[in-house]
Order: structure tokens, then C-alpha cells, then sequence
């Protein structure tokens, strides 16, 4: 299917599918998604996680389907007009059991709104539309939750040995709590002590024109590391925002993502990303950082 990564690059803009679980109403990024297919029953796989329905195989790879009425613990359904949304992110394939499809919006990351303590572990965002409410989930933190070894590779860091610290200050951009303390985390045992920790594309672009406004800048931040989903602002839209402007152009902007494939990866480089490493890989992004900053 034609997916966001079509978007003309750094837009801010992005393509949601809305679809249902029993009465209520959820979104997902198009560009996680490979295809929508209608629901066949899997075959179970003995002494999985709850959530896992089992396996099937559509096309030449084995996929593994989650339940996500389970996830969210909603009644399921008669299956009659359930479908399969299969994704393609931090480089697995899952598809997501979900009740119906509603359709695709094509949404400005500015009408994303960030969710508050009580919902953002299930929620990445909330689109008001048409007086309906759509939840943009955290599919990241669910495949997670269900298989921890997913998530994000602080083990790597401890391969890494003994490192010495460095006050180079780094300027992160990342909207879920968890990750961007778990990054910093990592960082932090990396040598890395000097870090300034933003929510999202906005909150850095706005921390980046404060520097600018000080004649700072040279020394405020010496590389960017950026999600690309993020409410507000997205990364590609930061990207693209330093890299056209003649006073940040040349500070390191390094895209950290779940969202990383082949298409993706030619959109970053098309705004002029200077790297690009998917969301598990901690090692790798510090090894990247080191290029950047102690060359």
C-alpha cells in the first residue's frame, strides 16, 4: 500500500489509519505499515505470551499476530469484519488483529496532541476529529511489553568497556517518557554527561533559536539526536528546519527511529540527515556519536 513515506519530506505531516477496536477508535502511522489484510485465524503457538494469537504466513514470511483487543483489555469481536494491519517497524513484522478499518487521514503533526501521565504508557498522541477521538498508540511499548528483548539494547552500552566523560552537550528530541530516559541512561554510562532533553521537534527547534538569540550555539550543542514521531513536530520537520538554516546547518543531526527502512532511510537523506539508525541499536548510535564528536 502507498504509505507516508510518499509525503513530500519534512512536511510535518503524516498519514494516520483510524481503525476499531470494539467501540472505540485508534490510529497508527501509515509509514509502520507493509499491508491490510482481511483476518484468518493463525495457527497457536503452545505457551505464548496472551496477546499472541499465533502465527500465519501471507505471503513468503512467517508473522506473528497480536491481539489488540487483549492488549487493551476490550472485549473481542465476531471476527466478521476484522482485519490484520501488518507493520514493518524497528525491523520486525507483526500484524495487529484489530475489528475494522475506518479509513487514512492525512494530518499535520501540530494537530497531534501530546497525552497526559495517565494514558501516554498506551498512547503516543489524541487527533480530535470531526468531534471523534482517535488514539495514536504506542505500538513500540506493546510489542515491548510482550517481548522485552525488543525494546531498546541497553546491553549493547556494556560491550562498549571503559569510557571517559565527555561535557559535549547533546540536544535530544523524543516525546515517550521511558525512552528518552532510558536514553539518556545509556548515554550518561557512555561518557556522555552533558545532555539537554526535549519532548518533541518543537520544544527543540525552540531551544535551538534561544541558543542562536545568545551567540551560543557553537557551544550550546555539539550534535541533535532526534525521533521522527513526535506530536507537534515531528524529526523529519526539525531535519529539515536545522539543516536549511545557515547558523545550525552544520551540527550533526542524527535520526533515531523505530520508523528506519530503506524509504525512510532515502527521505532523512533527502533533508539532509546525517545518520540514521533504527530504535534498538543503542550501541550503534553511540558509536555514530563518537564519529561526530570526537573526530
Amino acid at each position: 500500500m502507498d504509505s507516508g513515506v510518499l509525503l513530500e519530506s519534512g512536511t510535518n505531516e503524516l498519514e494516520i489509519l483510524e481503525f476499531k477496536i470494539g467501540n472505540n477508535y485508534y490510529g497508527i502511522n501509515v509509514a509502520k505499515i507493509r499491508e491490510i489484510l482481511s483476518y484468518q485465524t493463525p495457527t497457536p503457538i503452545p505457551n505464548a505470551h496472551p496477546c499472541i494469537e499465533g502465527i500465519f504466513m501471507p505471503r513468503d514470511i512467517i508473522i506473528t499476530v497480536i491481539n489488540l483487543a487483549k492488549c487493551l483489555n476490550i472485549p473481542d469481536s465476531n471476527k466478521a469484519t476484522d482485519m490484520n494491519i501488518i507493520t514493518n517497524f524497528n525491523k520486525l513484522n507483526v500484524a495487529f488483529h484489530v475489528h475494522g478499518v475506518v479509513g487514512i487521514h492525512r494530518i499535520s503533526w501540530e494537530d497531534i496532541n501530546k497525552p497526559d501521565e495517565t494514558i501516554n504508557s498506551i498512547a503516543t498522541g489524541i487527533i480530535k476529529l470531526e468531534e471523534k477521538l482517535i488514539i495514536v498508540l504506542d505500538f513500540e511499548k506493546i510489542i515491548s511489553d510482550i517481548s522485552p528483548e525488543t525494546g531498546l539494547k541497553v546491553s549493547d552500552i556494556n560491550h562498549l568497556g571503559v569510557r571517559n566523560r565527555n561535557e559535549a552537550p547533546i540536544l535530544i528530541a523524543e516525546d515517550s517518557p521511558l525512552l528518552s530516559k532510558l536514553i539518556q541512561e545509556c548515554l550518561i554510562k557512555a561518557g556522555y554527561t552533558n545532555i539537554i532533553a526535549t519532548v518533541n521537534g518543537l520544544e527543540a527547534w525552540n531551544k535551538l533559536q534561544g541558543y542562536k538569540k545568545s551567540k551560543t550555539i557553537e557551544s550550546d550543542v555539539k550534535c541533535i539526536i532526534t525521533d521522527i514521531e513526535m506530536p507537534q513536530m515531528d524529526g523529519h520537520h526539525l531535519t529539515k528546519l536545522v539543516k536549511t538554516d545557515p547558523e545550525l546547518k552544520n551540527i550533526p543531526v542524527i535520526i533515531f527511529s523505530s520508523l528506519i527502512n530503506e524509504e525512510m532511510m532515502r527521505k532523512g537523506e533527502s533533508i539532509g540527515a546525517d545518520a540514521q539508525i533504527t530504535k534498538p541499536e543503542i550501541g550503534s548510535l553511540v558509536e555514530v556519536l563518537d564519529n561526530f564528536i570526537l573526530k
